[in-house]
C-alpha cells in the first residue's frame, strides 16, 4: 500500500515538517520506495515534484524536505506499486484542468477491474488503477455540472464516486483544486488540526521536533492529512471507514458518511 498526506491552511503554510516525516517512509522507515510525488498550489498554478527514486535517496525529495515552499492546499504521496510499472508517469499526485482549475489526485490501495471504469476526454498517461479512477472522476464531475458547483453539492457528489470506487476495492484519496480539500477514507486515513495555542511536535520516523508557536502567528489554521499519525506527541484524528472529511482554509468544514 502507498501513503498519502495533505494540507489545507488559512494562510501560506511551508510543509517541511511533515514530509521529513513522510518521506522517511519512502524506503527508510517503511517499505514504500517505488517513487513519491508532492503538489502545492500557489495562486491558480501548481509547483510538482516527482521521482519514481525510493524518497529517502532522492535528491529533488532532499531538496523539498528543505525549500519552505509556502501554500494553502498540498498533496503528496509515496508509492508502494501493485499496479503499473515503477516509472515517473506512474508516480502521484496526478493534475488535470477541469473548468479552468487544476484538479489533484493521489490514492491509496488497488481497485479491481479498473480498466472497465469508462473515460471522456481526461485518458490515463500511465498504466496505475488510480490514475484511470481519476480520469473516471473528472468525466463523471465533466459531465454532470456546467462548472464548479459549491462545496456542498461538490462533497457530495465526489463522495458518491468515492463510495464507488471503495466497491472496486480499497480507496482511500484525496483530492483538491486549490480552494478545497477532500479526504475520502476507505481504510486508514488520519488529521489533525493545529492552530493556537500552539505547542511543540515530535515526529515518529525522524529525529525531528518542532515548537510550531515559534513559527505561527495565533491567527492560523492548519489541518494535515496522512495514512498514519506523523507525530508521536500529538492526538490524531481518525477518518471512519467510508468517510469523507472536507476541508477549506485549514478547517474541517464538512464529514459525509456514517456518523
Amino acid at each position: 500500500m502507498c501513503e498519502l498526506l495533505g494540507m489545507s491552511a488559512n494562510v501560506p503554510t511551508d510543509i517541511c515538517f511533515s514530509f521529513q516525516g513522510l518521506i522517511q517512509r519512502g524506503g527508510g522507515t517503511g517499505p514504500h520506495k517505488d517513487g513519491w510525488g508532492i503538489v502545492f498550489y500557489e495562486g491558480r498554478g501548481v509547483r510538482e515534484f516527482r521521482d519514481p527514486m525510493p524518497g529517502v535517496e532522492s535528491e529533488v525529495a532532499k531538496l523539498v524536505q528543505h525549500y519552505p515552499i509556502k501554500s494553502h492546499y498540498v498533496i503528496s504521496h509515496i508509492r508502494q506499486a501493485n499496479v503499473g510499472d515503477i516509472c515517473l508517469e506512474n508516480t502521484h499526485p496526478f493534475v488535470r484542468e477541469l473548468w479552468g482549475e487544476y484538479w489533484t489526485f493521489a490514492h491509496n490501495g488497488q481497485l479491481a477491474n479498473s480498466e472497465q471504469l469508462p473515460l471522456g476526454k481526461d485518458l490515463p498517461v500511465g498504466s496505475t488503477d488510480s490514475e484511470r479512477a481519476f480520469c473516471w472522476l473528472l468525466e463523471r464531475l465533466r459531465s454532470t455540472f456546467e462548472q464548479c458547483p459549491g462545496e456542498e453539492r461538490l462533497s457530495a457528489f465526489v463522495y458518491e464516486c468515492a463510495q464507488a470506487l471503495k466497491a472496486l476495492g480499497v480507496f482511500n484519496m484525496l483530492l483538491s483544486n486549490g480552494r478545497v480539500l477532500m479526504a475520502f477514507c476507505s481504510t486508514k486515513l488520519q488529521w489533525i488540526t493545529r492552530e493556537a495555542p500552539f505547542g511543540a511536535a515530535q515526529l515518529t520516523d525522524a529525529d525531528l521536533n518542532i515548537d510550531f508557536s515559534g513559527e505561527t502567528t495565533p491567527s492560523d489554521v492548519v489541518t494535515v492529512v496522512a495514512t498514519q499519525p506523523l507525530t508521536n506527541n500529538e492526538q490524531w484524528n481518525a477518518l471512519a471507514a467510508g468517510d469523507m472529511a472536507v476541508f477549506v482554509g485549514g478547517r474541517l468544514v464538512r464529514q459525509v458518511g456514517n456518523q
